[in-house]
């Protein structure tokens, strides 16, 4: 079910959810139970009868998860209380204190972006801001070489970007090269000392045998292409989305103390992931929404819909900064709700407001029909998105 509007999920989502909290539809041949209202998402995410592990027999995606080797740390992809173990070691570098002190860095980075963008009469906010800023942010963090990061975004947006003819062949050779650098960088780490995450994990971590090379690569591994590729595509969709707005941005402007809900806002309204990091399948039988799933059942979240449910936002295909909701899904809920999150929202926040103080005659370059967005990507956003001033 492709999006077709840049404001608006599947059509088909609407239909399903007023005709109830869960649906069967198709995914890739097979039946499997989607789940469209709010209430009934938080309770299966937090619902420890349902299995996020690719492993696990029936889940969705079962068959496409990577080598026993590649999959170690993931932890995405584990249930509790092992998700749990290996999310306490990366939990403070992403807490609310942490996050804090990235602040001013997050502001620098976003200062440079626009100064050389300023030297220009235009350019492409997805290759000169959006993707630049979430690369060098994660890559601080982890203690990966910000010189390597046009080589990991390739990897990433391969993975991230793949569809069609082969698509799966193809974002396994992306993740397979990308989890072989990530190697040689623990491997450099082992040997010279690191930065970052990686650097930590291997001297507290590795060192004394409470993970393995390949959990820190898979740990590591996750934690780039989980913060790269959201934070990236939601910059551009927010600009575009805000200028489609201008009455909305106004008030933006004249009140800077607006921003932190409209990004919470463009959020909940766009949904980017929806339904990829919500794949579950049920290990005993559990009544849901009325319905009972069997055990190996598979069944998603769609978040996208949940973040459009009527019983719990009012007029929830308008856009409005003033809405004031922090509880939407785009970041998950329960067990595995995203540990980026208070990163992400800095990065938003900080780019979104500074790049609209410094531009104010910010854009579009060419009409918005003419703008290219991934309507089949699993990860929603724009491929390209040229802008003036």
């Amino acid at each position: 079910m492709p999006r077709r509007c840049p404001f608006s999920p599947p059509p088909e989502y609407r239909r399903l959810r007023a005709a109830g909290p869960l649906a069967r539809v198709s995914f890739l041949g097979r039946p499997v139970w989607v789940v469209t209202r709010q209430a009934e998402a938080r309770r299966l995410l937090t619902d420890p009868r349902f299995s996020t592990d690719p492993t696990t027999p029936g889940h969705p995606l079962a068959g496409f998860a990577g080598s026993a080797d590649e999959q170690a740390g993931q932890f995405l992809d584990m249930d509790p209380p092992e998700h749990g173990r290996y999310r306490r070691m990366v939990i403070p570098d992403f807490s609310v204190k942490g996050v804090r002190r990235l602040r001013p860095r997050i502001r620098q980075v976003v200062d440079e972006l626009i100064d050389d963008m300023l030297r220009a009469d235009g350019a492409d906010l997805v290759s000169a801001f959006g993707l630049p800023l979430a690369a060098q942010m994660i890559c601080q963090i982890l203690g990966v070489p910000y010189e390597d990061r046009d080589y990991f975004h390739q990897c990433t947006r391969r993975i991230a970007e793949a569809s069609g003819e082969g698509a799966e062949q193809e974002a396994g050779a992306a993740r397979t090269e990308l989890i072989t650098y990530l190697g040689a960088l623990v491997d450099r780490a082992a040997r010279r000392g690191g930065d970052g995450i990686v650097g930590r994990l291997v001297a507290t971590r590795l060192a004394t045998g409470e993970l393995s090379r390949d959990e820190v690569v898979g740990i590591a591994f996750l934690l780039l292409v989980a913060g790269h590729q959201t934070t990236a595509n939601m910059l551009p969709l927010g600009v575009f989305t805000l200028l489609s707005h201008p009455e909305q941005l106004a008030e933006l402007t004249a009140d800077p103390g607006l921003w932190p809900g409209a990004v919470e806002e463009l959020l909940r309204f766009h949904s980017v992931v929806d339904w990829a990091a919500f794949d579950r399948v049920a290990t005993e039988d559990v009544e849901l929404g009325g319905e009972v799933v069997r055990a190996g059942e598979a069944i998603f979240v769609l978040g996208a819909s949940a973040n459009r449910d009527e019983r719990v936002y009012e007029r929830p295909d308008e856009f409005d900064v003033r809405r004031g909701t922090r509880h939407h899904l785009a970041f998950g809920y329960g067990f595995h709700q995203c540990l980026g999150q208070h990163l992400a929202r800095a990065e938003l926040e900080i780019g979104l407001r500074t790049l609209f103080e410094r531009i104010p005659s910010i854009r579009l370059a060419v009409g918005a029909d003419e703008l290219p967005f991934k309507y089949a990507n699993r990860t929603f956003g724009l491929y390209r998105l040229p802008v003036m001033w």
